[in-house]
């Protein structure tokens, strides 16, 4: 076309050929229609901004449907970015939380992805990331919260936008604050000292929030709230008073705090309040009357708060599931309405919908961190309705009732486990549907970063990429509608264990079972025995918790057991009895699903008897009379049992030499491994973290004699290699099933204990990345006495095939192994490993060999007998 505008510009003679006349035609026809387009989006949402209410909102969803399928240019993009920031923001203005959530994520996708700040200066952050992260953190998605405001106080510090910087720091603050982490917020906003140009409000907000950490942690504020108000405008009165209210509620004066919250509710702008706003304030009314006794005024003023989420609830009536939407308000309403109900039922009723909308939040929750964090609620009130469960047990000794209250338990016990062992079982049953190999890898793919991230803050490297928290919300987003997509293809039956169902397990395992539940105020006791239960409720006191932890801390040293036998063996059987295994009837084997700090016992060093002995192999420990397997669940205990003949085992053996804390005898153990095995081993160098990451998927036994630590507060645990420590969410990132993982290793099965999870340990990595059986340590372990148990523990399993009895045949060898001391047969040395997986019974050897060697020589023997018969017959006839 160039050539045919230089030959009309010389003025030569030509004709233009009609196709490039339709080609300049359709161009300007796409550049109308894109301005058109462009234009049409704007034009639609200013028309719904002008009058926002339910009708507009439906014309305006439903040309967006056009517009979206249209879209072709950045400009069109950024359009409609504008359109759905505004649909979320009447979304939440009418208590759509999860829509508004939706909206927001699809703006802030398109917005990242199409990389539109290159043609605009539309601030994302404020129509967008804020209100985006405020909902992810009312809504319980704490991860998600976090990642949104971190990333963009990442921005904000890039353009040096120091508004858009201490609203993060607010926002963050307020997170934390809802999490209870008010030592992080008083970190936080000392980081702000020396920002310059802050706005008074935002400067006041700052102040208000480090004032209300001060009195969480320390009961005190950093105000004189008696005689000082902090600021003299509205805002200051109603901060002034807030944190007074606050203040006098951590010192139990609810008659000062109900005044003072009284007051903050007075300079409130009410204009500016949204339901959910109005309905929390009710409830915190409702709550402080409850506190003071007034259990009439509670009652009004939830119902009140009820009301204002649900304007067309029926008076006092109770509402339906289907009225509910994921919104953290209801479930501390329907908590206290719970407590305040005379009837029992009722109550129950009221905390099994707080249940509901638990579950309706996290379903839309994709990280553990948060999934874990909301669990701690849910236990709260899963003891509430023990509790009365247990009252109405006792009057009745009712079946149902029994039933009912194992159901309460067993639904936190593991679920965040539970609920990837569902997802790996899934796949396993359809490995090649896309959806789940893709949800998989993204799984995957977000605790690679959350590793990343965590070494990133303990300073393991050095990470110049800043986008972290972008990818993470990227592959939430991403999760969240597979998971949709997934359910909708699966739909998955809530799984409800029954009695039955457990008695018919056991019998076939010839097993008994208890259950605990470790509440805030009781340990509640599930016996299985035979064909009886029990219902069983211990009050937690000082004196019980004192003889829980003294022995555990037995354990911390060898000379702790050795130097006071008697005393050890006084705690052994008061412990035995104090746990209610002396209930169970005798069966060959027990089934111990823990909970709580009972995780850290080893129960199989408990006496079932008192002696006066100090050979500790003549002590009746539960480990003589019977074999001891763990679980972290009753789901986890009725799983189908699934054997493998694949017995390949991978060994690492980083070993230490030349460091100062060597493992010399895995040397030994190594070797006692090949000697019953065919293992592959890794030995010294060669036992690298890559090695193993690459290979540990194509066996089905790993063994690691290796270090590792049960980490602390602010680190998690880890495990050793000849180069680098394996961080605990790396392991949750491996794509491994083995049948059995050996963790001859330290502290193994110590973490950080989270309610209802479990100890956040090395042995946890492994179930959550898929091992189906995991034998580990519960202490700081001997290497020597290790090797012999492991020795001992491979024989055996060549011989039974079975786990759980080669481990308790392992510790019954090393007991009466007459070349072992008394001093080194004290339960130090043999009882640190705890076996959680399934009861296979043990199988005997094949002796199809020994028959067909049988039958062979039989047959040779008949063969010569006949030979030889033949021989004499032929001989006889020539002598004759």
């Amino acid at each position: 076309m160039f050539q045919y505008l230089q030959n009309f510009k010389n003025k030569q003679p030509f004709a233009i050929p009609k196709f490039w006349i339709f080609a300049v035609f359709l161009w300007f026809q796409v550049q109308v229609q894109a301005q058109s387009l462009e234009d049409a989006i704007y034009s639609a949402t200013e028309t719904f901004i002008a009058n926002k209410n339910q009708q507009s909102f439906q014309v305006l969803s439903t040309k967006e449907t056009t517009f979206k399928n249209q879209i072709s240019s950045k400009n069109e993009e950024l359009a409609y970015v504008f359109l759905l920031c505004n649909k979320a923001y009447y979304l939440n203005e009418n208590n759509q939380l999860q829509d508004a959530i939706l909206n927001y994520e699809a703006a802030r996708t398109r917005y990242n992805k199409n990389q539109l700040y290159t043609i605009s200066d539309y601030d994302i952050t404020e129509y967008c990331l804020k209100p985006l992260g405020n909902l992810y953190t009312k809504t319980n998605n704490y991860t998600n919260a976090e990642n949104t405001i971190k990333q963009y106080v990442a921005l904000a510090e890039k353009s040096k936008n120091n508004t858009h910087y201490i609203s993060g720091i607010i926002n963050l603050s307020v997170l934390y604050q809802t999490r209870g982490m008010h030592e992080s917020v008083l970190n936080l906003i000392k980081k702000t000292a020396n920002t310059p140009n802050i706005a008074e409000t935002q400067k006041n907000k700052l102040n208000t929030l480090k004032a209300s950490s001060s009195i969480a942690i320390t009961g005190t504020s950093n105000y004189n709230l008696d005689n000082d108000v902090i600021f003299s405008n509205q805002d200051g009165l109603y901060n002034t008073n807030r944190l007074a209210y606050e203040l006098a509620l951590k010192k139990g004066d609810y008659e000062s705090a109900l005044k003072h919250l009284n007051l903050s509710t007075i300079y409130q702008k009410r204009d500016s309040l949204t339901l959910r706003e109005i309905a929390k304030n009710r409830l915190e009314k409702g709550q402080l009357h409850y506190l003071l006794n007034d259990f009439e005024q509670a009652n009004q003023q939830l119902q009140v708060a009820l009301h204002t989420l649900l304007p067309n609830l029926e008076r006092k009536a109770i509402p339906a599931k289907t009225t509910l939407y994921p919104e953290n308000t209801f479930i501390d309403i329907f908590d206290l309405l719970a407590r305040l109900q005379s009837d029992s039922e009722k109550a129950l009723q009221y905390y099994d919908l707080s249940f509901y909308v638990s579950r309706l939040l996290t379903s839309n929750v994709t990280s553990q961190e948060s999934k874990i964090a909301n669990q701690s609620a849910n236990r709260k009130r899963s003891e509430n309705c023990l509790e009365l469960l247990y009252k109405i047990y006792q009057k009745s000794s009712d079946p149902t009732v029994f039933e009912r209250a194992l159901q309460y338990s067993e639904m936190q016990k593991a679920s965040v486990l539970k609920d990837m062992f569902q997802k790996k079982t899934l796949l396993e049953e359809h490995p090649t549907d896309s959806l789940l190999l893709k949800e998989q890898a993204l799984l995957r793919e977000q605790e690679e970063l959350t590793t990343i991230m965590i070494k990133k803050q303990l300073g393991y490297q050095a990470i110049k990429n800043d986008s972290l928290n972008t990818q993470l919300l990227d592959i939430s987003v991403q999760l969240k509608r597979l998971q949709k997509t997934i359910a909708d293809r699966y739909p998955q039956i809530e799984n409800r264990v029954s009695s039955s169902e457990i008695h018919k397990q056991l019998q076939q395992d010839d097993a008994n079972l208890i259950l605990y539940f470790y509440g805030q105020r009781a340990v509640y006791h599930f016996i299985f025995s035979e064909e009886n239960t029990a219902f069983i409720k211990t009050p937690i006191t000082e004196t019980y918790t004192n003889s829980i932890t003294s022995f555990i801390h037995l354990f911390d040293d060898p000379s702790f057991i050795n130097n006071n036998i008697k005393a050890f063996t006084n705690q052994a059987h008061t412990l035995y009895k104090q746990l209610n295994l002396s209930e169970l009837s005798p069966s060959k084997n027990l089934i111990i699903i823990p909970d709580g700090i009972l995780n850290f016992i080893p129960f199989e060093a408990l006496l079932t008897d008192q002696m006066e002995t100090n050979s500790f192999k003549d002590m009746p420990f539960i480990v003589t009379q019977q074999a001891v397997v763990y679980n972290s669940s009753l789901a986890f205990y009725l799983q189908p049992k699934k054997t493998s003949k694949n017995t390949s085992l991978l060994g690492i053996f980083p070993v230490f030499e030349n460091t100062n804390q060597p493992l010399t005898y895995s040397i030994q153990e190594a070797e006692a491994i090949k000697k019953e095995t065919h293992a592959s081993l890794y030995m010294h160098t060669q036992a690298t973290k890559q090695r193993f990451m690459d290979d540990a998927s194509k066996y089905s036994i790993l063994h690691l004699s290796t270090h590792a630590t049960g980490g602390d507060f602010s680190n998690p645990a880890s495990l050793a290699f000849s180069d680098e420590p394996m961080l605990l969410n790396e392991l949750y990132s491996l794509n491994i099933r083995p049948d059995l993982v050996v963790l001859s290793a330290c502290e193994t099965g110590i973490g950080k204990l989270q309610k209802g999870e479990g100890a956040m340990s090395i042995a946890r990595g492994f179930q959550y990345a898929g091992a189906k059986n995991v034998l580990y340590s519960l202490w700081q372990i001997n290497d020597a006495s290790t090797a012999t148990l492991m020795s001992f523990f491979y024989k055996s399993l060549q011989k039974t095939n079975s786990v759980f009895t080669a481990n308790r045949q392992s510790k019954l060898m090393y007991l009466h192994d007459d070349s072992i001391s008394n001093i080194k047969k004290s339960p130090y040395y043999w009882s640190a490993f705890v076996y959680y997986g399934n009861v296979v019974a043990p199988t005997a050897q094949d002796q199809t060999v020994y028959y067909i060697l049988g039958i062979l020589a039989f047959l040779i023997i008949v063969f010569l007998v006949i030979r030889k018969g033949k021989t004499n017959e032929r001989k006889t006839r020539n002598q004759s």
